[in-house]
């Protein structure tokens, strides 16, 4: 069900936002939206950590920031870290759903998002969740002589009680990544987030505290999140093509992960969206506090790096793009 035909609940947004670069990336994601999205059925919250497991205060300090996401319709949403924290952040969009009001539907975007289309366009099936295809297999990483993919996935499946075997993309040969579900955690969503983040919350502290055997030899951080993401979207009915493919994380959406990345990587429509909604006086002096966006944005930087790669022939691997941004200067986040 689409943004506007969910019925009497708002479809409530959720991105996280907390002091330093993540602030500013969720003033940039509330002012996109507002621009390309305005009317669009949906509630933006913006979710604040807080709690003793953070070294510092992380809550948004800049008056003027906060003043300008309330401008644009975000509400600021307090919530405890009680389970992670500075240790491990990507934690913060498994708490933070726990203080969104229950029994609405829920979209959870990363706060490195940027809205190109309108929201409600989006044919979301509720009831059948879904997360980010846009990915490349980063975990599990398999020893020479250690358990493989299915193994390893398999493990984890037989930990929660769930069936291993409908998971699998059976189009994709035994033991390579694609296979096995897995999703970027760029976006996802549900009919419910106290039932979403429940679960996820029960299976990510699971695999950190008492991992199967089969997982002995792999790293946790930071993939945690996206090892917990692909079983909890399994166990409440969902999979790997519950919306059409191109709208979230491409046409309507554009999770860009870094300024650097998207001027490198992403369409001409990506970067006049960007520009167009940085561009205000307002949002200008804000968004100049922060070094990455007014040295690629405003300093012209970004076309800097655009120059240096061809869209229509990427390097296949994300990380020789950062490789080359690195050389030439111009890595920033």
């Amino acid at each position: 069900m689409a943004g506007r035909t969910h019925g009497a609940h708002h479809v409530n947004i959720l991105i996280i936002g907390q002091n330093g670069r993540l602030a500013y990336e969720a003033l940039l994601f509330a002012a996109s939206r507002a621009a390309r999205s305005p009317d669009d059925g949906f509630r933006l919250y913006v979710a604040e950590p807080q709690g003793p497991l953070w070294t510092g205060d992380p809550t948004i300090s800049d008056p003027d920031l906060r003043a300008a996401l309330a401008d644009l319709g975000a509400t600021l949403l307090p919530f405890e870290n009680r389970y992670f924290g500075h240790s491990y952040p990507q934690g913060n969009k498994i708490e933070a759903l726990m203080a969104l009001p229950e029994g609405a539907p829920f979209v959870f975007f990363d706060t490195d998002t940027l809205v190109l289309d309108d929201l409600a366009s989006v044919p979301f099936d509720f009831d059948r969740p879904t997360a980010s295809l846009r990915r490349e297999g980063t975990w599990p990483k398999p020893e020479l002589y250690g358990p493989g993919y299915g193994a390893i996935w398999k493990a984890l499946y037989d930990r929660f009680g769930l069936d291993f075997h409908t998971s699998l993309d059976l189009s994709h040969p035994d033991e390579y990544w694609q296979r096995y579900l897995y999703f970027n955690a760029g976006f996802f969503f549900y009919k419910c987030p106290r039932v979403f983040g429940q679960c996820f919350l029960d299976y990510a502290l699971e695999i950190r505290d008492a991992a199967p055997a089969e997982l002995i030899c792999q790293s946790l951080d930071p993939w945690l999140d996206q090892i917990a993401l692909p079983l909890v979207i399994h166990a409440l009915g969902g999979g790997r093509d519950t919306l059409p493919g191109g709208l979230l994380d491409g046409t309507v959406t554009c999770h860009y992960r870094t300024l650097p990345l998207l001027y490198a990587r992403e369409n001409d429509r990506v970067v006049e969206v960007l520009e167009a909604v940085t561009a205000p006086n307002p949002l200008k002096k804000i968004f100049k506090k922060y070094d990455p966006f007014k040295r690629m944005i405003y300093q012209h930087r970004g076309a800097r790096v655009r120059a240096l790669f061809d869209r229509n022939d990427l390097p296949l691997r994300e990380q020789a793009i950062r490789n080359t941004i690195r050389r030439e200067g111009f890595w920033m986040r």
